[in-house]
């Protein structure tokens, strides 16, 4: 049996990382525009939307203004276990 990778990445200790970031209209830079990123990430480092901000600064037109972010681990180590058996319903 294969799990999904990001069942994977949570049993590694991965959570969900949300990250609202506020950036400047290149042509208009007083005005602001948001983006929301969401991916998997290790928390307290995250490798990941750090990839994500470096992608923009050397990529994108718009300077970040500001980035706030919040993370959940969904699934720990300890709430999982295997179980063998079934069910049969009629």
């Amino acid at each position: 049996m294969q799990f999904s990778s990001d069942l994977e990445r949570q049993f590694s200790g991965y959570g969900l990382t949300t990250a609202h970031i506020l950036y400047r209209i290149p042509d208009f830079e007083f005005a602001l525009q948001t983006y929301v990123w969401q991916n998997y990430d290790l928390a307290p480092d995250f490798p990941e939307m750090r990839k994500f901000l470096d992608f923009w600064k050397t990529s994108l037109d718009g300077p970040l203004h500001s980035v706030r972010y919040s993370h959940q681990r969904l699934i720990g180590p300890n709430e999982w276990r295997r179980v063998d058996g079934a069910f049969k319903l009629q």
